[in-house]
């Protein structure tokens, strides 16, 4: 089914069912794989999986048949596949357990990468439908130390080469890894070299002291967490920072279509957010009209959907500027890539101590580098620079973020 008008195609996953299993109406039966986001398949209809036309790894189509449904069953039948949707059976988790795991309990596509990769599938955890090793179990195991520790290759295994001249090795282990890039991240991927391709990006810099922010949350932090039921954060002053430098400069709020610019009186400001698969950059709507407390909240559970890949398209469409926090990582500067087709990306890095000199005086005062990606077809370095100072200024003065709101 159609799951977005930018979704067209998406990668199957993960089966649920096997040609055979009876399935129930509301049964999950295939998990695909977008650029977006990773989405689940309920069954329409109840009976017997005919056939499975793609298999998992396979690349399908909006409107494309994945797989065929016998409704001809017996009522008998049809009782205890409806039964499964609300209390599944656990005799294929007790059997794996019993028996060690064989080809039938992974998937074909965690089958192939544990061949390609010389691994033993029973030493592997499985995490799927009772205990089914799945491709993202194969990956995690790689990236143990012990991974590669496998039993010797047979001589019948390899195939007769001429003889050649003995070349000197080198010392250690040096195994390699293959693996497929996931669908987001060929969209990232894509989307970044296009950003650099068809935008003239330029960055610019500057440092913000971030005391009288610390002084704020230090005072008010307690109150504000038992009053509101969420901690308070820096990127709730960063985004109503944001947004009272975007009114001052709405050139950077902005997007180009053909010959035109299109200039947003609304702001739809996204948060980026590193998740397992990539990174993502879910939207807060209307930030403008949110309070501290509303922003802090609608951050904290777009990014717990993100990282448990739950989010949804409208989670992510749209945006009118993006935030991005390397600080948390641990970047003390960078120049980001703008989220195409917005024209403006802020970076923040992380809070360091530094001297400074403040009215005549060497003093050591909690500093962040702040850095504007822009796009300079429509966006002039004058107008960048004061729109970072103008930034600078709401975050060392955060009472003027009341008067900005």
């Amino acid at each position: 089914p159609a799951m977005g008008e930018s979704i067209i195609e998406a990668t199957i996953s993960h089966w649920s069912k096997k040609a055979g299993d009876l399935v129930a109406a509301g049964e999950v039966l295939v998990e695909l794989e977008t650029d977006k986001i990773n989405q689940e398949l309920i069954s329409e209809h109840s009976g017997t999986i005919e056939k499975i036309l793609h298999q998992e790894g396979d690349t399908v189509t909006v409107n494309e048949v994945i797989a065929l449904i016998d409704e001809n069953v017996s009522a008998k039948s049809l009782s205890q596949a409806e039964e499964t949707v609300s209390k599944p059976s656990q005799s294929h988790a007790v059997n794996a357990v019993e028996n060690g795991k064989s080809k039938s309990s992974a998937t074909p596509v965690a089958q192939k990468m544990a061949a390609e990769n010389r691994l033993d599938l029973a030493q592997i955890p499985g995490s799927g439908s009772g205990g089914k090793v799945t491709k993202v179990d194969v990956e995690s195991f790689t990236r143990q130390p012990q991974a590669f520790q496998t039993s010797p290759i047979k001589s019948s295994d390899l195939p007769v080469l001429p003889p050649v001249s003995p070349k000197p090795q080198p010392a250690g282990n040096r195994t390699e890894e293959r693996r497929r890039m996931s669908r987001r991240r060929q969209t990232i991927a894509a989307r970044l070299v296009e950003a650099q391709r068809t935008a003239a990006m330029l960055t610019t810099f500057n440092e913000a002291d971030m005391t009288a922010v610390m002084d704020i949350r230090r005072r008010r932090k307690d109150s504000f967490k038992e009053k509101n039921g969420v901690n308070l954060g820096f990127m709730s002053f960063f985004t109503k920072a944001t947004i009272g430098a975007l009114k001052a400069f709405p050139l950077l709020n902005a997007e180009i279509q053909s010959d035109e610019i299109v200039v947003k009186n609304y702001y739809d400001i996204g948060i980026a957010v590193g998740a397992e698969e990539g990174l993502v950059v879910p939207v807060l709507r209307d930030a403008d009209q949110k309070s501290f407390a509303e922003i802090e909240r609608e951050i904290v559970s777009l990014a717990g959907k993100a990282r448990e890949n739950k989010l949804a398209l409208s989670d992510i469409q749209g945006g009118t500027f993006t935030i991005t926090n390397g600080g948390v990582f641990g970047s003390l500067m960078s120049t980001p890539i703008l989220n195409t087709p917005q024209v403006g990306i802020l970076g923040l890095h992380k809070i360091q101590e530094r001297a400074v000199v403040v009215e005549g005086q060497i003093v050591i005062r909690p500093m962040m580098y702040l850095a504007l990606s822009y796009d300079h077809r429509i966006v002039d370095g004058s107008e960048a620079v004061k729109f970072l100072v103008k930034l600078k200024e709401l975050i060392e003065d955060p009472m003027s973020l009341l008067l900005e709101a």
